[in-house]
């Protein structure tokens, strides 16, 4: 059955992205455990198996059902459009016990034996012990899983922003929601969820928030309970070529025009990107990256904004149609 998230009047004038750490964490620790959601973030695995195998996930593990409710108190919506880390687990470690007794429980009941195994019991039996040690967990998860790749991760998330932003102002409210995920849709001011499920929230006056997601693909995700803030999640784009590694080359043609790096730097921004993302994907120190980023942007093959903490490229119309002549077209 569908999920349906109403809109009123004040809704429509409250719609916002955010990017969150916490979110991205608790996803990558729910990945941990999907092998049917490992394809695009093999490399990512493999680099992190071994240090992976030294955390103990299997407290936060009982709290993500297969299907079902997440305790929203442990991976709730953004409290900002750039929170850090720190920022967000010092909110989750706030939370109210009786309130995070009545998450657990209903997450419990989602996994059958989990209520009456002997850490579920636990959970419910003491909340604020269990707040701190999850919120342990999850902080031990972000410094291992996380946080060496946040950098590259940020940068693609904020890319997704700066995008959909564009769409919002283009195309309307049907066509951003068209864009961000083959099942949600617009109608008549109500956004419509087409999966398995059984939501309906009025939004209230409080708005929706965005949340684009490395590690929740291919899912969209909604489903947070008053009071928290409305938000869906959902697969931010370019991760295809997320993990993918530098290739070292460019086409000839456009090397010899730019220059082999320059080409590279050029070649990368297929979405929109900052100096420290194009660093790390080319194998390139981020102020040689600056530099041809400068002069790319001078010759008006690139446009550059700020996003937050940082600028993010993307190519002109004629940059386009410079990286589209340098690929051959196959016959």
């Amino acid at each position: 059955m569908p999920s349906y998230m109403h809109f009123g009047e004040a809704d429509l004038l409250r719609i916002r992205f955010a990017v969150s750490p916490l979110w991205e964490t608790q996803s990558a620790v729910r990945i941990l455990k999907r092998p049917d959601r490992h394809g695009y973030h093999l490399p990512w695995l493999r680099r992190i198996r071994r240090a992976a195998d030294e955390l103990d996930l299997t407290a936060l593990w009982l709290l993500m059902p297969q299907r079902g409710h997440s305790p929203d108190f442990l991976g709730p919506p953004p409290i900002g459009p750039a929170a850090s880390f720190e920022e967000e687990i010092a909110a989750v470690r706030r939370a109210d016990p009786e309130a995070a007794r009545h998450d657990m429980a209903w997450a419990l009941s989602c996994t059958p034996g989990a209520s009456d195994s002997p850490q579920g019991r636990a959970f419910v039996a003491d909340p604020a012990r269990a707040v701190r040690e999850l919120a342990d967990a999850m902080e031990c998860a972000w410094h291992t899983l996380v946080e060496p790749d946040w950098p590259r991760l940020r940068a693609l998330l904020e890319a997704d922003v700066a995008f959909h932003s564009r769409r919002l102002a283009e195309t309307g409210l049907e066509g951003l929601f068209a864009d961000l995920h083959p099942r949600l849709r617009w109608s008549e001011g109500t956004l419509v969820l087409t999966t398995p499920g059984d939501h309906v929230r009025d939004l209230g006056g409080q708005g929706l928030m965005l949340l684009p997601s490395v590690f929740c693909w291919p899912d969209v995700v909604t489903g947070f309970e008053p009071p928290w803030q409305p938000t869906v999640a959902y697969p931010a784009r370019g991760i295809g070529a997320l993990w993918a590694q530098p290739t070292g080359s460019a086409p000839e043609a456009l090397a010899r025009l730019l220059g082999a790096k320059r080409a590279a730097v050029f070649l990368a921004l297929d979405e929109p990107a900052g100096t420290t993302a194009l660093a790390q994907l080319l194998g390139l120190a981020p102020s040689s990256v600056s530099a041809h980023l400068s002069v790319l942007r001078d010759a008006g093959l690139l446009t550059a904004r700020r996003y937050g903490h940082q600028v993010l490229y993307e190519r002109t119309p004629l940059g386009i149609a410079l990286a589209v002549s340098s690929h051959p077209v196959a016959s």
